[in-house]
């Protein structure tokens, strides 16, 4: 997806101009990785633009950076209001995706990030629909990655890290020069984890299942958790259950959820087609409530909107 630029980006305390947002070629992170960031959402409602679940978000930065014991110099009740700021300064009025990022600076080099300074910079521009709208409407191909997802004892899966997303990155190529629109990481044991960057469910005989993230190695979703509340307020029942390849292939239906994709259904596994090949109707029904949900449509939802004004 290529950038529209927006007007400003926040970088330590100050509005930078778009262009002016650099960084030193010695930045630490640049180097080893070593940093955490968040993927959020921004849409239009009838009361004006809202951010979706964004205090959860700065949440799961602050967890990420604890785990990487990186201690970001801002408290998360800052961040939220300067990403409310970031918003209205750059008039996204009609909604944008988020990039908060935390990353050791310049000043340390070496694989002791302990002496680094903590940088802390969030961006938002407008972005489009991640997998296409095409997608969205119609479910996509994925293909089962010979790249596997983290061991959670090699690196901390529960974190959502800059480097680790070279996992991703290598399973996303692979899956696009092979033809397909995503790939699915299988976790050391050989169950399935998660997407490059989304989180699955599947329905069988009625009832959603979800790899549970500790054993499956899969970050825990915000979204994910967000379609795991309505799909249980619309009367399904949703289970943590391990999950392997077979059953990708033999579910009614597929779908997955992120920030980025939003909740998108899948049409093909492995050149295997799931259900009757196009979006089933209990897909149909969880993405229509959340992007109503998203666009202040559903009373029962409105407080996981942040309203910038």
């Amino acid at each position: 997806m290529p950038f529209t630029a927006s007007e400003k980006i926040w970088m330590d305390g100050e509005f930078v101009d778009w262009d002016k947002a650099q960084i030193h070629v010695l930045t630490h992170s640049l180097h080893y990785g070593s940093g955490v960031f968040e993927g959020i959402r921004a849409y239009p409602t009838s009361a004006g633009v809202a951010i979706f679940r964004l205090t959860e978000h700065i949440a799961r930065l602050f967890t990420s950076a604890k785990v990487l014991m990186i201690d970001i110099p801002y408290s998360p009740e800052q961040l939220v209001e300067v990403t409310k700021e970031l918003v209205a300064v750059n008039a996204l009025d009609e909604g944008c995706y988020i990039r908060p990022i935390a990353y050791l600076g310049y000043g340390e080099m070496g694989l002791n990030p302990l002496p680094c300074p903590v940088n802390v910079s969030i961006a938002a521009w407008p972005w489009g629909t991640y997998l296409g709208d095409e997608g969205v409407a119609n479910g996509i191909r994925l293909k089962v990655s010979s790249w596997q997802r983290h061991d959670s004892n090699a690196v901390p899966t529960a974190a959502k890290a800059t480097g680790m997303y070279i996992n991703s990155s290598l399973a996303k190529v692979e899956a696009l020069k092979a033809g397909y629109d995503e790939a699915v990481l299988l976790a050391p044991d050989g169950r399935v984890s998660e997407c490059t960057g989304e989180n699955l469910f599947i329905v069988r005989g009625g009832r959603i299942f979800t790899p549970p993230t500790s054993e499956s190695g899969a970050l825990a979703g915000i979204t994910q958790a967000s379609v795991t509340t309505i799909a249980t307020d619309l009367g399904y029942e949703v289970v943590n259950e391990a999950l392997i390849r077979t059953d990708l292939y033999t579910a009614d239906e597929a779908f997955l959820t992120g920030t980025a994709a939003e909740v998108v259904p899948i049409r093909e596994v492995d050149d295997r087609t799931v259900g009757v090949g196009r979006p089933g109707p209990i897909t149909k029904q969880i993405q229509q409530t959340y992007f109503a949900a998203v666009r202040g449509e559903v009373d029962r939802y409105k407080d996981w909107l942040e309203h910038v004004r």
